[in-house]
C-alpha cells in the first residue's frame, strides 16, 4: 500500500469516525419515510438507499394511479430529503445478486428492509394461466411505465371485463378501464397505454367480491370517484344489499360513511342507461371457481360459487360457499386479491403468509455482535395492506427503534458503501442521484412534448445510458 492509498484510507475512517451508518434497502415510501425520521432524531448519522431498479419512489412512481397526482407530490419531500449531503442513492443494485445481505450487515451498524411486496396472489384454481387472466399488479405496472410489464399483452377487443377483488386498486383499475381518454391524456399514464385504452372495446367491468358490501376493502374516496366518473354508470344489484341499511347505525364511522355512500348510489339507481354510457357493476357474495375458455384456451368467462354469511354478529359472519353457482361472461380477467413478499436472501427468517419474521421492526434472530442489526419496514413486515399514510406510520415506528437502538452503541467502525463500492461496480452499473436527475429531467422534458407531465421510460438499458451519459 502507497502513502496516497494510506492517506485516502485514513480521511475515509477519520470521516466516518462515531457516525453510525444505516442502510436502508429500499427507495420507496417506507423506505424514504424511515430514513427521514433518522436524520429528524439523529444528531449524526448517515445513509445508504439501494434501490434494485435506477429510479427511486418505488410504489409512488409505479403503484399510485396516474389521475392521482396529488398522491404523488410527497416526491417533492423525498427529492428535498435525498440531496442532504449526509444521504446517498445508489441505484440499479439487487439485494440477494448484486449484494448480499451479510454483506451489507457487516457494513453498516444497521440495515433496514422495505423493498416491499413484488408478486400477486394468485387463486389456484383451474385455467388461471388462461389468455387474458392478468394480474392487476402487472396491469397497473403497465400504464404506469415499470419495466417489469412493458410487455404485457393485454386485449381490450372484448365487451366485458372483471375484476376478482374489491380493494382500492381494483379500483384503479375500473377507473383507468372506465374513464374518459381526455382525462387520462392529462397525466402521467403511458403513451402505449393511452393508445391501447383509446382503442378499448371494453363497455362494461363487474367488480367481484367474495363477501357483501359491509366488507369491501376499497376507501370511500376512491369509490366516489368510480360513481362521478363521466359517461359511466354504476349498477348495484339490489338483492346484495338485504339487511344492509339495518347495520349502518352500529358501524364505525369510516365504514358508515362508506356504506351510506353506497347505499345512496343504489337507491340512485335508475334503469335508464344510454348506449354510450359505459357500465359498472359491483357484485358481492361470489368466488372464482373456475376459469371459462375455448379451444384455443382464450378467457370466455368465470364459474363462480355463490356465497352467504352465517353467523348472527356482522363483525363476527363467515363466509361460506354454497353448492349454487353462476357463470360471468366476459373475456378478460384481472386477479385482484392482494400481493406477497419475495425472500430475495437466504439469510431471511420468512414466513409462510410471505413477511419477513419480525417483532414491531426487529427481524427476529438474527443478532450477530459484530454484525449490524436487522429490521424491516412497510409490506415487507407487515403484509401489503393500508394506504400510504400506514407505510408511512410505520416507518416511522421502526425508525424510533433503531435510533433507540443506535443510541446504546458506544461506537461506530462501519464504513458503508464505499467499503465495498468496487465489488458492486464489477456486477453492476450503479445509478446515484445525480444519474436519477438526469431521467427525471429526459423523462419530463419527453412529457411536455406529448404535453403530459412526464412520459417515463420503461427501458431499464436505456435508464441506464441517460443517467450515466
Amino acid at each position: 500500500m502507497n502513502l496516497k492509498h494510506l492517506k485516502m484510507t485514513f480521511r475515509l475512517f477519520s470521516t466516518y469516525k462515531n457516525i453510525p451508518r444505516v442502510c436502508v434497502v429500499g427507495a420507496g415510501p417506507a423506505g424514504f419515510y424511515a430514513a427521514m425520521h433518522l436524520t429528524k432524531k439523529l444528531e449524526n448519522v448517515h445513509i445508504d438507499i439501494i434501490e434494485k431498479l435506477p429510479v427511486p419512489f418505488g410504489l409512488v412512481r409505479y403503484g399510485v394511479a396516474p389521475d392521482h397526482p396529488e398522491v404523488k407530490n410527497v416526491i417533492n419531500q423525498f427529492t428535498k430529503f435525498a440531496q442532504q449531503k449526509n444521504v446517498n442513492f445508489y441505484g440499479n443494485i439487487t439485494l440477494g445478486k448484486d449484494i448480499s445481505l451479510l454483506q451489507l450487515r457487516e457494513h453498516y451498524d444497521a440495515v433496514l428492509l422495505t423493498y416491499g411486496a413484488d408478486e400477486d396472489k394468485t387463486l389456484g384454481i383451474e385455467n388461471e394461466d388462461a389468455y387474458n387472466v392478468l394480474a392487476a399488479r402487472n396491469f397497473v405496472g403497465w400504464y404506469n411505465g415499470h419495466p417489469r410489464d412493458k410487455d404485457l399483452k393485454v386485449d381490450l377487443s372484448g365487451h366485458t371485463a372483471a375484476i376478482l377483488g374489491q380493494g382500492n386498486v381494483a379500483l384503479d383499475v375500473a377507473r383507468i378501464l372506465l374513464s374518459p381518454l381526455d382525462i387520462l391524456k392529462k397525466t402521467d399514464i403511458t403513451d402505449y397505454a393511452l393508445q391501447a385504452l383509446a382503442n378499448s372495446k371494453i363497455k362494461e367491468l363487474y367488480l367481484v367480491g367474495r363477501r357483501g358490501p359491509l366488507n369491501v376493502a376499497f376507501t370511500i374516496k376512491e369509490l366516489r370517484e368510480q360513481i362521478k366518473l363521466e359517461n359511466c354508470a354504476t349498477i348495484w344489484r339490489k338483492n346484495d344489499f338485504i339487511g344492509v341499511a339495518e347495520s349502518v347505525n352500529s358501524m364505525p364511522r369510516p365504514r358508515k360513511r362508506l356504506t351510506e355512500l353506497m347505499l345512496k348510489s343504489l337507491n340512485e339507481n335508475t334503469n335508464t342507461v344510454n348506449d354510450n354510457q359505459k357500465l359498472f357493476k359491483p357484485i358481492f357474495y361470489r368466488s372464482p371457481k373456475k376459469f371459462l375458455v375455448n379451444s384455443e384456451k382464450h378467457l370466455t368467462g368465470i364459474e363462480l360459487a355463490c356465497n352467504v354469511l352465517t353467523g348472527d354478529k356482522i363483525e363476527d359472519q363467515k363466509c361460506v360457499s354454497t353448492k349454487d353457482s353462476e357463470i360471468l361472461n366476459c373475456s378478460l380477467a384481472f386477479r385482484s386479491i392482494g400481493y406477497k413478499s419475495v425472500k430475495v436472501d437466504n439469510d431471511l427468517p420468512f414466513s409462510s403468509n410471505g413477511v419477513v419474521i419480525n417483532e414491531n421492526g426487529r427481524v427476529i434472530n438474527t443478532d450477530v455482535s459484530d454484525l449490524a442489526k436487522l429490521y424491516v419496514a412497510g409490506w415487507l413486515g407487515t403484509g401489503p395492506v393500508g394506504v400510504i399514510l400506514h407505510t408511512m406510520s410505520n416507518a416511522f415506528q421502526v425508525a424510533k427503534l433503531i435510533c433507540e437502538d443506535l443510541k446504546k452503541q458506544e461506537n461506530y467502525k462501519k464504513g458503508g458503501f464505499l467499503e465495498f463500492k468496487n465489488i458492486i461496480n464489477e456486477k453492476t452499473s450503479v445509478i446515484d442521484w445525480s444519474g436519477w436527475e438526469k431521467i427525471d429531467k429526459y423523462e419530463t422534458e419527453e412529457g411536455k412534448k406529448l404535453g403530459k407531465p412526464r412520459e417515463k421510460i420503461t427501458c431499464i438499458e436505456k435508464m441506464i445510458q441517460i443517467a450515466l451519459t
